[in-house]
């Protein structure tokens, strides 16, 4: 009875003297719980897996332990389909917009992640008020292992992205390289091993403390890399062969879904063996799961801990014709598993209610006893899993529950946030441009045709009576603009200057005098003689082209055409269908593959192009992102040819013509002749390294691609090649290479997606102004954009509430709701009003083509 006494003054005297965070202290139903005092917590991660394609139907141990032994929620999404926006949201339960993590590469485990958002993930809160906190596996995307991150005792962290072999890990900040040798090297065997090692060890050590683990798988991600018992698994698997595989092109969503045409066979092909690699992965984290809950249970501390499992968020193999990847708001990509089990939870049963990945970091905080700090945008989903009942009949019934029916899905930045690379405020945009314009034009000193001594800009009216400001090209005002004036000084004479430092002195009689201002006609002899050679030599220049060795023609700088080589046809480089046999004669030059130019010049297309509308925008969409390809390409080499000018030696030489930027580089950040929209004439240095940065870093990968013949590029697309040297492990692809563009850099949206008990549907804004809606209630792969079927007072209403959920921060804002019986008065009131009206009835279109326009002041 003593020492009973004397273990419960003991108790009492450590949680006296416990550590907490201001407003993070233990909820009395934890303080008196269990032997532990808080339960143990394990977090099993997975990387790129999906819900819709099937992939849980090969995992039966990981279904057996966490279906069947726990809770599964049937509306699992992700807030941003993207590994490290995800992963972020999950560590601090924060939106995209609130941790600012927007990409895999922007702010991605930056200086200002660690900065701000790192300290305050769950792992912080809970390793100081006494978890043993433990991390392995993945971390972020750019993590680079210098670090321990805050919060963890233990830490074993991947560098950088998924890999299964060949890859460094940061044990407690000692990076340690692993090779390719099975098992001690798979990725996903060790840090099964070392998580296992230590939990035993800490429930060695210390029986009476919690532990909270975190394991991040690689798989499924590429490289798809199995354990070599599993390299024959699923030979036949088709789990990922929807409704929406290969539906393409899609007429009536965004331009990447427009530009993206049916797969061709060897698309078709990789996405079978992609599958299949995909399963194998999970078999091995199927594994990793029995293992790790058998040492539950060897332990004893099964019944004292919550296992949690999900995914950072969907994946596509070949829906909508994207041969594969992730980052489109659809339900292939934000739908991931979610499954729950440990004290309290129901066993067996599926809850239907809207979970996401930021409600993980409240819910581990929760079931560690602490409260959700404001910040946190998630919300704690034990609520949601309560079993216990009223001890006796005279308790009062408690409230209806309120939960979510809403929740954001974005991708990208707010556009309103950068302009020039400066922050602006929303009211410098609050005028309409023409607005401004009016009243500038007031100001006297606009008003004069450039005639004032330092006048920059001048008002104009045009034909149609509207205002405008042109900058006066030449300063100085007065009679010389009027009449004859003397030519500018060259920009030669102003950098051979005499240097008092002991530069060049050029003797300025030496110079040849510039040329008189203007006075040589525009069709001078020389030209005209150049423009009628032009159409002449056109055929001969691009036979020479056509009859050359390579498929890829070298240009000056060693920069190549990205055109296709072998049988190919266009169609291969953009990741677009089959080729249609052209009408080409032997002697004609082919262009593309339906269209020709004749020895007589004149252009000849097969018969197809001329049919009907839809064939004849197809193949001028295709000549437009060709051309656009090229021009990018004839870009890329003019800012090569633009650095070399630039880097090039001085010399002492009067004759040679320096290059003009040195001088315009000089003047261009002297503050005066700024725009008038734009406050402030001075630019900002920080900001000019920021853009030089990045115009380097953009640079060497355009020279890395030219050194490496990377052809397959798309403006503005995200593309990959596939080769048989991609797969290290069997089953090998031995079908050769190929390229396909499955996303875009700038594909920036915004979308709200409701579930309750009447309504299923996802309505997307995107940055150029597109719109989407989808009703999953009579479209459930949502093959059809049903937005020209609402009307502009249900497209407001929308409109509204998405914007609000834009901008919300913390769980009081992001979680909207009705209640049963009643609506929750806040921000979303009238969109509840609306939402209570019968909604019209969504008729489907004849053709997914005839989509006419949406409403004023959008773009369809």
């Amino acid at each position: 009875m003593a020492g009973q006494l004397l273990l419960l003054m003991f108790v009492s005297v450590t949680l006296g003297h416990a550590h907490f965070p201001p407003g993070h202290r233990l909820k009395p139903r934890l303080q008196r719980d269990r032997r532990n005092i808080r339960p143990n917590i394990v977090l099993i991660l997975t990387d790129d897996q999906d819900q819709e394609l099937g992939s849980m139907q090969a995992m039966n141990k990981t279904r057996r332990i966490m279906e069947e032994g726990g809770t599964s929620f049937s509306n699992a999404f992700v807030t941003t389909p993207m590994c490290c926006p995800s992963r972020s949201s999950m560590l601090t339960g924060k939106y995209v917009h609130n941790h600012n993590t927007y990409t895999n590469n922007e702010n991605c485990s930056s200086p200002s992640w660690q900065r701000q958002h790192e300290p305050r993930s769950f792992g912080v809160y809970l390793n100081s008020t006494g978890y043993r906190t433990a991390f392995f596996g993945k971390y972020l995307n750019e993590y680079n292992g210098s670090y321990v991150p805050p919060g963890w005792r233990e830490w074993l962290g991947l560098v950088k992205n998924s890999r299964f072999y060949n890859y460094t890990l940061s044990r407690n900040g000692v990076r340690e390289k692993h090779g390719a040798e099975y098992p001690q090297d798979y990725f996903t065997d060790l840090i099964t091993s070392e998580s296992i090692r230590y939990f035993r060890s800490s429930k060695r050590l210390y029986p009476h403390r919690p532990v909270m683990m975190v394991l991040s798988h690689a798989a499924p991600h590429g490289p798809e890399d199995s354990a070599p018992q599993y390299s024959t698994a699923f030979p036949n698997a088709s789990q990922h062969i929807t409704p929406s595989y290969n539906y393409a092109p899609n007429q009536d969503k965004h331009w990447i879904m427009r530009y993206t045409g049916p797969m061709r066979p060897v698309h078709m092909e990789f996405t079978n063996m992609l599958q299949r690699k995909r399963l194998q992965t999970l078999l091995s984290v199927d594994d990793s799961v029995e293992q790790l809950y058998n040492m539950l249970v060897e332990t004893g501390e099964v019944e004292n801990t919550y296992i949690i499992y999900t995914s950072d968020h969907g994946y596509h193999i070949g829906q909508f014709g994207l041969v594969k990847g992730k980052s489109m708001p659809y339900e292939f990509d934000i739908r991931v598993p979610f499954f729950i089990r440990g004290p309290n939870v129901e066993q067996g049963t599926i809850n239907p209610h809207v979970v996401l990945n930021i409600d993980l970091a409240p819910t581990i905080l929760d079931i560690a006893g602490l409260d959700t700090p404001a910040d946190m945008d998630g919300k704690s989903i034990l609520s949601l899993l309560e079993t216990d009942k009223p001890a006796n009949s005279f308790q009062v019934t408690k409230k209806p529950m309120v939960w979510r029916d809403s929740f954001l899905v974005e991708r990208g930045k707010l556009l309103h946030q950068l302009v020039e690379r400066k922050e602006v405020s929303q009211e410098e945009n609050s005028l309409p441009k023409y607005q401004r314009v009016k009243d500038l034009c007031q100001r006297a000193e606009y008003q004069t045709p450039c005639q004032q001594s330092g006048q920059k800009w001048r008002c104009v009216e045009d034909a149609t009576g509207k205002l405008r400001l042109f900058k006066c090209k030449h300063e100085g005002g007065g009679a010389n603009v009027v009449a004859g004036r003397q030519p500018p000084i060259s920009v030669k004479s102003q950098l051979y200057r005499r240097d008092a430092k002991g530069g060049c002195d050029c003797d300025s009689r030496n110079l040849r005098p510039p040329r008189p201002f203007n006075k040589k006609p525009f069709f001078y002899k020389k030209k005209v003689k150049a423009l009628k050679s032009y159409s002449r030599n056109r055929y001969s220049r691009s036979v020479a082209m056509t009859n050359s060795d390579s498929g890829n023609h070298t240009l000056g700088g060693g920069a190549e055409w990205p055109q296709p080589t072998g049988n190919g046809t266009e169609d291969e480089f953009s990741g677009m269908g089959g080729a249609t046999v052209g009408v080409a004669t032997p002697t004609s030059h082919k262009v593309t593959h339906r269209c020709s130019i004749l020895p007589n010049t004149t252009v000849k297309c097969d018969t197809g192009v001329y049919q009907t509308l839809q064939a004849w925008k197809d193949h001028k969409l295709h000549i437009d992102h060709e051309i656009e390809t090229l021009q990018t390409k004839i870009k890329n080499l003019k800012e090569v040819r633009g650095h070399l000018k630039k880097a090039r030696p001085l010399q002492c030489d009067c004759n040679k013509y320096l290059y003009k930027s040195k001088l315009k580089n000089k003047l261009r950040y002297r503050g005066v002749g700024g725009h008038p929209f734009r406050k402030g004439g001075t630019r900002d240095k920080k900001a000019w390294l920021l853009k030089e940065q990045k115009r380097r870093k953009k640079m060497r990968k355009i020279i890395k691609r030219i050194r490496n013949n990377d052809t397959c590029s798309m403006p503005g697309l995200t593309c990959f090649t596939h080769d048989n040297q991609h797969w290290h492990t069997a089953p090998y692809w031995t079908l050769g290479s190929f390229c396909a563009c499955t996303s875009a850099n700038n594909n920036t949206y915004w979308c709200l997606r409701t579930i309750n008990e009447t309504h299923n549907f996802l309505f997307c804004e995107f940055a150029t102004g597109f719109l989407e809606f989808f009703d999953l209630n009579t479209d459930p792969y949502q093959l059809m954009n049903a937005v020209s079927s609402l009307d502009q007072t249900v497209l407001h209403q929308l409109h509204v509430q998405l914007m609000e959920l834009r901008a919300c921060r913390g769980h009081k804002q992001c979680n909207p709701r009705t209640q049963a019986g009643g609506r929750e008065h806040g921000s979303f009131d009238d969109y509840r009003l609306f939402e209570k009206r019968k909604w019209p009835r969504i008729k489907k279109p004849l053709s997914s083509r005839t989509l006419g326009p949406i409403w004023d002041g959008w773009k369809g």
